[in-house]
């Protein structure tokens, strides 16, 4: 069905160009998880192919990749390797919105695009253990002080997912005279830069999303690249769906994987295998028409920002697609599991590495209270502004 959202050759040719590294990626998708070891040498493999410079715009070298694009092949990916896909999904994502809104310098979009096509990568540090997701609003802990012609940054994030191999962080933090949030981008090799392993967790175990730590870490003037109260170019960001992109990619191979073992696993009790059950051919129809409607959802989505005409009125897409496809994604591995049974349970099982990951997705911004507190914030609001223009 995948091939139902292939539009055309350059898809088709990123396509073939990640299929390239298809088996070596899922060779080592167990071990991966099994050590918590970060997908180096699958990052640099993707490098060296280009890939993590794709969304960058056409006009600065780049392919000029659109979201739809991105979505597309970030599925592939995280079929293959969801550690890796999601890793390398935050670089992109980063750099398609940077480029797309322009929301930087003309002189400091110039640099950066020479080192992504250099094969830099790029991710946001935000959330803080105190404040939570940004999303939610908190005011960064994270501080900027100025000092003549530098910055000095005091503080410590969270959740920096690709931290043994990114290049640059671009990092929130409040700067108390301005009383404003303000982005830095801080090279790794900035004195007072560390990243301190923390992360321990049961889901997207080899993400490597450790703490970035900022000691008196000192940048130029000019490092401050971001005031969010003045970007421009909508709220919307059609490139977080590269994350359910990641977590639709892990449905997949979920389903891949329980419906070659309704066709091969034959007990005793059965002549043939167990595909000829009516409760097993129940699953795998509900699990298809999950993926159906998750896929429709995302492409849809992705389809809708990419269109210029209509992507300043669109509001909670995006959000909406991010919530349908990770739940999509817990309800297609669970069935996947069910249809197994006890064997997906096994640590040698791919499915209970499926079910572990898909539940981090959860927990990527946004929330699913958000995303439903902020629909029905719309309806309301659309509501009031229906009836006054009644009145």
């Amino acid at each position: 069905m995948r091939n139902l959202f292939i539009k055309n050759e350059k898809q088709q040719e990123w396509l073939s160009n990640l299929a390239r590294l298809e088996e070596n990626f899922k060779g080592k998708s167990a071990e991966i998880d099994e050590l918590s070891i970060f997908p180096k040498e699958n990052v640099e493999d993707l490098v060296k192919l280009g890939y993590t410079s794709t969304t960058l715009s056409k006009e600065y070298g780049g392919e000029g990749l659109s979201v739809y694009d991105m979505v597309l092949l970030q599925e592939t990916l995280a079929s293959y390797d969801a550690n890796t896909a999601l890793s390398v999904g935050w670089s992109l994502g980063v750099v398609g919105d940077l480029f797309e809104k322009k929301l930087w310098t003309k002189e400091k979009l110039d640099f950066f695009s020479k080192e992504i096509l250099n094969g830099a990568l790029v991710n946001r540090s935000v959330s803080e253990a105190q404040t939570g997701s940004p999303t939610r609003g908190g005011r960064p802990g994270t501080t900027a002080v100025k000092n003549g012609d530098t910055w000095v940054l005091n503080g410590r994030k969270i959740f920096t997912t690709a931290s043994p191999v990114l290049t640059y962080f671009l990092t929130s933090a409040w700067i108390e005279e301005q009383e404003k949030v303000g982005f830095f981008l801080i090279h790794r090799d900035t004195e007072g830069v560390s990243i301190e392993e923390t992360w321990d967790v049961v889901s997207m175990r080899g993400t490597s999303s450790n703490d970035l730590v900022l000691t008196n870490a000192v940048v130029h003037e000019t490092d401050l690249v971001e005031l969010p109260e003045l970007v421009s170019g909508g709220k919307v960001n059609g490139w977080l769906l590269h994350i359910p992109a990641t977590y639709l990619g892990v449905a997949q191979a979920a389903r891949d994987y329980a419906v070659r073992f309704a066709n091969t696993h034959s007990p005793n009790s059965l002549n043939g295998p167990i595909a000829q059950l009516p409760n097993v051919q129940q699953l795998i129809g509900e699990i298809d028409l999950e993926l159906t409607k998750a896929r429709f959802v995302i492409y849809g989505a992705a389809a809708a920002y990419d269109n210029e005409t209509i992507r300043d009125s669109l509001s909670n897409e995006i959000s909406v697609a991010k919530h349908v496809i990770t739940n999509s994604a817990i309800t297609i591995v669970d069935k996947a599991m069910r249809l197994v049974g006890a064997k997906s349970l096994q640590r040698t099982n791919p499915l209970q590495r499926y079910y572990r990951d898909v539940r981090a997705g959860l927990h990527n911004p946004p929330m699913d209270d958000m995303t439903i507190k902020k629909l029905a914030q719309s309806a309301l609001e659309e509501d009031k502004k229906r009836n006054l223009v009644k009145q």
